[in-house]
């Protein structure tokens, strides 16, 4: 299915991560639960600068993806803009800020990291 607008599970395209990577102690952490995730085989760690490029071939590797998980650090949700910015409505989204952690004040512990990853395990059907 290339309707980059809808998700469907039934392609067999993988189950990708976008983590916002930021500079905050918050972007740390989605970025070190998505390589967890990725190394758990949980789902495939991509590229939200590609995405945010609207570079055509990364584009409609995602559009194959069967499931899209967004990590957002904070409220700013960069990722999911970046996504809805480039046409993709369906995917589930995740923000640390919800799980209770706040941006300059949570550093990336393992018990951090690991309240992301299991949060997100959830999201990714897992």
């Amino acid at each position: 299915m290339t309707d980059q607008t809808t998700a469907c599970s039934c392609c067999g395209g993988p189950k990708l991560i976008l983590p916002c990577s930021g500079a905050s102690d918050l972007g740390e952490i989605t970025d070190r639960a998505a390589r967890r995730l990725m190394h758990s085989g949980a789902g495939k760690m991509y590229c939200l600068a590609a995405i945010g490029s609207h570079i055509p071939d990364m584009i409609q590797q995602a559009q194959q993806a069967s499931l899209i998980l967004a990590i957002d650090g904070c409220d700013v949700d960069c990722v999911r803009k970046t996504l809805e910015h480039a046409g993709f409505v369906a995917f589930q989204h995740l923000r640390l800020s919800d799980l209770g952690m706040e941006k300059g004040k949570s550093p990336a512990t393992y018990n951090n990291i690991n309240a992301a990853v299991e949060k997100a395990k959830g999201l990714l059907g897992g």
